[in-house]
């Protein structure tokens, strides 16, 4: 495997884990505003379920296989699985973070891209860069303080 489809490895893994944990948490929060963050937390995970496929047809795409086993998940990911007895607000403070550690391997990745002058990832790795970016940005609105 090579060092690039290994970053897209990862960040299919970490994606996949970060829709898992969305919906966790859409499923188990609760309080003042659990309705805004119930709808929020849908509409994320809805959403990284369509990456999750996008990520790994471009894998498939670039002639590797993809990952798709949460064994290979697990050794990949480096987002945390979701405690779904903890507050809203730290609900949206850990998804908050997930979706930076995200950003990190995605702005490598497409860095590493653009330098191989592959267009085709540089695309949906910019895609994704601007989605991370906005709800990173929304769940920070979100939070209580």
């Amino acid at each position: 495997m090579s060092d690039f489809t290994h970053k897209m490895s990862v960040i299919l893994a970490d994606t996949y884990a970060l829709y898992l944990k969305t919906q966790n948490y859409h499923w188990h929060v609760k309080g003042p505003n659990f309705k805004t963050l119930h709808e929020l937390f849908e509409e994320q995970y809805l959403e990284l379920a369509q990456a999750v496929d996008d990520i790994a047809e471009r894998i498939l795409t670039m002639g590797h296989a993809a990952p798709a086993t949460f064994k290979e998940f697990m050794e990949l990911k480096k987002i945390k699985d979701g405690d779904s007895s903890i507050s809203s607000d730290e609900m949206v403070k850990e998804l908050a973070t997930d979706h930076t550690q995200i950003l990190e391997d995605l702005n490598k990745a497409i860095a590493a891209a653009q330098e191989s002058s592959d267009e085709g990832s540089v695309a949906i790795l910019s895609e994704r860069i601007a989605h991370h970016e906005k709800i990173r940005w929304m769940l920070g609105a979100s939070r209580l303080q």
